[in-house]
Parts: C-alpha cells; sequence; structure tokens
C-alpha cells in the first residue's frame, strides 16, 4: 500500500504546493534551502498543520482532505524522531519508550516488556534505567527511534535525526540508523541538509525549492544531474545552463563550452571541480576547453583547496595545496581554466 499526500498548505506569506508518494519501505528525503517548505510538509503529514487543500491518505485510511476529513495527530498511526529527540528528562529509557505505547492505552507491564525488547533492538539494553542525561547523543537518538518505532507507525517521520551529533559520532550512528531502516515497512519521510544523510539513507530524494518541487529521483540520478544550483552546490558540480548547437554550448552566464554529445536547444552542463585545472599560462597540447579566470577567493578543505574563479563562465576548481604554492594563489591574481569535454556531463534542460 502506498502513501498518497498532496500537500496543499496556504500561509500568509508562503504556499505549500507539493506531491509526495510513498511505497512501504521506502525512505523518501526532503531536501532543500531554508524556508523551501520541509518543516511545513512534515508538520502537514503529522498533523501538527492542516491541510487548505489537497489530501494525505496512508493505506486505506483517509487522514486528511479539507474540509470534511481531519484526522487528529493522537489518532494518526505516526512516529516522530525530532532533531533534538525531546526525551522525557525525568524519565528512564525504558519508560521514555514506553510513554508511545502507553499513550496508546497499552497496560504498563507489556508497554514496558515491548520497550526493554526494542532497547535490545536498538543496541541499548543495558540503558534502560539510565535517563537521558546520563545517554550520549547517538544513544538518545537510538533511544528516541525506538519510542517512535515501538508504536509500530505507518509512517514515520526524522527531522534532521543526526543534526545533533558531533562529526565522530555521526557516522556510526548514520550506518546504525540505516540498518533501522532498512527493516522498517512502513513509510519513512527523511527531512536533512546534509546532502551524505540522504545519499546514504534515502531510496529516493524530493528537492523543495519556495513550497514546490524541482527535482525529484534517485540520489545517484540526482547526483549525476543536478537541476538547480541548491542540488549542485549539495553534490559538489559546477552547473550550467546554456543553448547546445552541435557539440557546443552558449553558456547563459557567458562563455562558450566544448561537450562530447551533441544536440540542440537548452541543456544543463555539470562536471566536479577536481576536472578544473589551473595554469599560469594558456595550455596547448589535447584538446579542451580553456578561458581567463580571475581568482575570487580560496577555502582550505580537508584535503585540498576551493578556488572559486571569475570568468567567462564563473567556475568553482578543487585543487592541491602543492597547486596553490606552485601558482601563488591570492584573489585577484588572472590565469587560465581547463576542463576536458569529456569530463562535462550534458543533457536537456
Amino acid at each position: 500500500m502506498t502513501l498518497r499526500a498532496d500537500l496543499r498548505v496556504q500561509r500568509e506569506r508562503f504556499r505549500l504546493d507539493v506531491d509526495l508518494t510513498s511505497r512501504p519501505g521506502e525512505v523518501v528525503a526532503l531536501l532543500g534551502p531554508n524556508g523551501a517548505g520541509k518543516s511545513t510538509a512534515l508538520r502537514a503529514l503529522a498533523g501538527l498543520l492542516p491541510l487548505t487543500g489537497g489530501t494525505i491518505a496512508v493505506e486505506d485510511q483517509v487522514w486528511d482532505a479539507p474540509p470534511a476529513t481531519f484526522v487528529a495527530p493522537e489518532h494518526r498511526r505516526v512516529g516522530v524522531v525530532f532533531q533534538d529527540y525531546l526525551l522525557f528528562p525525568h524519565l528512564s529509557a525504558l519508560e521514555n519508550v514506553a510513554f508511545g505505547l502507553r499513550a496508546r492505552g497499552m497496560r504498563r507491564a507489556e508497554a514496558r516488556t515491548r520497550a526493554a525488547a526494542w532497547l535490545e533492538r536498538v543496541g541499548l539494553g543495558e540503558y534502560a534505567r539510565s535517563t537521558p542525561r546520563a545517554l550520549s547523543g547517538g544513544q538518545a537518538q537510538r533511544v528516541a527511534l525506538a519510542r517512535a518505532l515501538a508504536t509500530e507507525p505507518q509512517l514515520l517521520l526524522l527531522d534532521e535525526p543526526l543534526a545533533a551529533l558531533d562529526a565522530s559520532t555521526r557516522l556510526q550512528v548514520r550506518a546504525d540508523l540505516a540498518h533501522h531502516l532498512r527493516d522498517y515497512t512502513g513509510h519513512t519521510i527523511l527531512v536533512t541538509h546534509d546532502p551524505l544523510d540522504a545519499m546514504v539513507l534515502a531510496d529516493r530524494l524530493v528537492i523543495l525549492d519556495e513550497g514546490t518541487v524541482i527535482q525529484e529521483g534517485a540520489p545517484a540520478d540526482i547526483a549525476r544531474r543536478p537541476r538547480s544550483d541548491y542540488v549542485a552546490n549539495l553534490v559538489g558540480l559546477n552547473l550550467f545552463r546554456g543553448i547546445a548547437t552541435g557539440a557546443s554550448v552558449s553558456i547563459d552566464t557567458g562563455g562558450t563550452l566544448t561537450v562530447v554529445e551533441h544536440s540542440a536547444g537548452p541543456v544543463f552542463l555539470a562536471f566536479s571541480p577536481t576536472a578544473v585545472s589551473l595554469h599560469a599560462d594558456k595550455p596547448s597540447g589535447s584538446p579542451r576547453n580553456t578561458w581567463p579566470v580571475t581568482v575570487a577567493g580560496l577555502e582550505q578543505h580537508a584535503h585540498s583547496t576551493r578556488v572559486r574563479l571569475d570568468g567567462a563562465p564563473p567556475v568553482l576548481a578543487d585543487i592541491t595545496t602543492a597547486a596553490v604554492a606552485e601558482l601563488r594563489l591570492q584573489p585577484g591574481l588572472r590565469l587560465w581554466a581547463a576542463v576536458k569535454a569529456t569530463e562535462i556531463q550534458s543533457y536537456p534542460a
């Protein structure tokens, strides 16, 4: 059975108009810049924000279809894991997990038994009596996940579930979360700003901007063929739009690039910053795209330097520290950029 959500929410200065579907066991990630509508969509699915139009239906149940139908949040089979987990500080891990079960009418002894089983399942059986204050960030996240899943929800909503973790903890907890989501047979909607979380955890990405869907697809497809600057920045690619005539593309922001694929009309061009080489003099030899650029800024990454370059077109380049020293890079320096046609992905706009 499928989750079908036609989310129409009209607020004073914002309108959400998004269609979402999810198959059982599928993880759908919502991404987009601040104000894109991700949190509004999550609140509507949870029942915290009634729709002004559209429908929300899970399996054979309609949860929201204004003006006739609205199922209150407490009557929806929804589990939520918030960014800060929202565990009750005065309750033990066991009682936190049992809380949702008790709220749905389960007897205390049975709720505690099921909660204990879920803590064992997430690897925290020995922390059943610990309060949230005694837990690490990763342990608190797993308690929150166990609390959400213990009620056997039809829909699991994850709101930036790893955002509160430090980098050293995040890797392991992300792997643990991916494992538990593989075992979950309901529908999962994940909101995140982290592209790695989305790529690792999600089966499908839905990119929002200004309340609408601007791109949707499998993570690998979106990473390979971004259709907006937001997505290009997310996956770390240079992205240009232009008009193709054969193998030549006139870029909207200025300049012309040669590609391998012949086409005609509007196209996107995408290539990695690592595909851009920088030279003090105009390179010669093997055929490639070359054009003059000016260093506009430098940013140190883990094992490389990201160079922002003004030119026609403007471009980002990732180069080694040795290359920075050799070229004596500094803002204002004029150089030549080069990209091989084989490095450029071309696809219809």
